[in-house]
């Protein structure tokens, strides 16, 4: 096993993968595997706990129909515990969607996946939290209270789900692509993770409204950048990523917001996260319109 290369960190990560169907369970091993995981199988909730007791884990993937103790409350559990608090936790079923969903997120779930599963995108979702998990490790007291903040905030709206994960990890990539390393990447990635963290100040009627804003309340949505450097600004080890938070989402013509800069006058890791997270926004599902065909955006003529 080689692990998985996390922002600069490369260890064994270990996995608890809890089903109470054995070729459920063998088939998550085997696309895991390509990860370079540890993994620990079982069959029932209290296995689950007991492993999880046993070792604190990096990720757990959890059925959520099982004997026993099912998921959910086995889910509710681990986030109980103060070991296990922080632990990402996948739950998986083939219950009605959105009621499961529902449950799962008011469990304290990270992410949630309908059965049949696809490969790629078990290994897509369980590789975000994990690296998301080693970061969290690596933060101190401060910068995890403001990580804990943003994850509560994008867990509010189950249409962007997984959004800051994978704003995250095409940041890093992009930034390493522009020439940036070491440290400099570390915060790019953090950056993006937290990018979203003003909207804690934005009204969930504004925030969830199922269709597009009207002016007034744009205004309000675009306030968030404000609020989020606000956040950051007393906390000295992440002060310094204000900047991603507040130019986020200003553009290269000048037409963005707050400041209206333009060009290169937008700081370069702000514009590594604006263009991710653009991009995330635009091949994204929403309430008012389907996202677009990645070959749409890549010409430069995107069109709803």
């Amino acid at each position: 096993m080689t692990g998985l290369d996390v922002v600069g960190l490369r260890r064994v990560l270990r996995v608890i993968v809890a089903d109470d169907v054995r070729a459920n369970r063998e088939l998550a091993a085997a696309h895991l595997e390509t990860l370079g995981c540890a993994l620990t199988l079982v069959a029932d909730g209290e296995a689950a706990l007991a492993a999880a007791a046993e070792q604190a884990p990096d990720l757990v993937i959890l059925d959520v129909m099982m004997p026993g103790l099912d998921g959910i409350s086995v889910c509710q559990i681990l986030k109980g515990r103060s070991e296990t608090r922080f632990t990402p936790i996948i739950l998986v079923t083939a219950l009605d969607e959105s009621e499961a969903r529902v449950l799962a997120y008011q469990a304290g779930a990270d992410d949630f996946l309908t059965k049949p599963v696809s490969a790629a995108e078990l290994l897509a979702r369980s590789a975000a939290l994990l690296k998301m998990k080693i970061l969290h490790d690596r933060l101190d007291d401060s910068q995890r209270v403001i990580v804990a903040l943003a994850k509560t905030i994008q867990a509010k709206d189950m249409r962007t789900e997984s959004h800051t994960e994978r704003v995250a990890d095409w940041a890093r990539r992009l930034a390493a692509g522009a020439g940036m390393s070491g440290i400099e990447l570390d915060d790019v990635y953090l950056g993006a993770v937290v990018h979203d963290v003003g909207k804690i100040g934005v009204p969930d009627a504004i925030l969830l409204k199922p269709g597009p804003l009207d002016p007034a309340e744009m205004g309000l949505m675009r306030n968030h950048v404000l609020i989020g450097e606000e956040i950051l600004s007393p906390l000295r080890s992440v002060a310094h990523l204000g900047p991603i938070v507040r130019n986020h989402h200003e553009r290269i013509d000048g037409h963005g917001y707050p400041d209206r800069m333009a060009g290169v006058e937008i700081p370069l890791p702000s514009r590594v996260v604006a263009i991710c997270d653009a991009f995330d926004a635009m091949v994204s599902d929403r309430p008012y319109r389907l996202g677009l065909p990645q070959a749409a955006i890549r010409s430069g003529t995107p069109s709803w």
